[in-house]
């Protein structure tokens, strides 16, 4: 029991995230107004990605010190399941971004136009097809140890990209996105404690889910080596 405690955990905490999350107060803030709760999506997933690519590329720098394989494989499910919470994260925000930058009566809207050439949605598609080139990379090479290598190289690669695509060049042009001079989850005028007692949870259920999926992953592939092997 005690090795599937964070298996429970992250069940019991995305399910008081939906149940608390639509029926607990949050703030009255223009344009935003209820759609706000989304932070506990959006927002989380993004933070779940993040730690999940973060988690991905430290087994990478493991692998080019040891070129065991086993962290290349643990490199690869990571960053597969990170793609995932990135683009539900990313469909999440368009969704959000439908009720409130392409809203008409939103005096910020010019067209949708100038909504598509958003810089932080643009980014975020540079970073996550970047992602998607490190799993076709690896489906191109078809030695094992050389694709374990330039895998490796490349994931190094694709992470230090995140910044620059996400967090560093769409603060510097002008944007629609709130939290250009700070972080929107974390600014004291954007998400009050009653919205915290949510969010941070939010965040380690999103995670945990997200570690619980790529450990089956990982299981699964052993189970497919141990089979190809036999």
């Amino acid at each position: 029991m005690h090795k599937s405690w964070w298996k429970i955990a992250s069940i019991a905490l995305l399910f008081y995230t939906f149940i608390a999350g639509l029926l607990m107060k949050v703030p009255e803030l223009p344009a935003l107004g209820e759609t706000i709760r989304n932070m506990y999506f959006h927002v989380c997933m993004w933070f779940a990605m993040m730690i999940l690519f973060t988690v991905s590329v430290v087994n990478s720098i493991l692998y080019l010190r040891s070129f065991n394989i086993k962290y290349d494989i643990a490199a690869r499910h990571y960053a597969a399941v990170g793609i995932l919470m990135g683009v539900l994260g990313y469909a999440t925000g368009i969704i959000w971004m439908l009720f409130t930058w392409a809203d008409k009566n939103n005096p910020a809207f010019e067209s949708f136009s100038a909504v598509a050439r958003e810089p932080k949605l643009i980014g975020a598609a540079i970073a996550l097809l970047i992602y998607f080139a490190y799993m076709v990379l690896r489906d191109s090479i078809n030695d094992m140890d050389k694709k374990a290598r330039i895998s490796s190289v490349y994931n190094i690669f694709a992470y230090a990209m995140l910044f620059p695509s996400i967090w560093i060049i769409p603060r510097i042009l002008p944007s629609l996105h709130p939290g250009q001079t700070g972080n929107p989850a974390l600014d004291t005028k954007d998400i009050d404690s009653n919205m915290r007692m949510i969010f941070y949870p939010a965040i380690i259920g999103w995670t945990l889910l997200g570690v619980w999926i790529t450990t089956l992953k990982i299981r699964l592939s052993y189970l497919k080596e141990k089979k190809l092997m036999s």
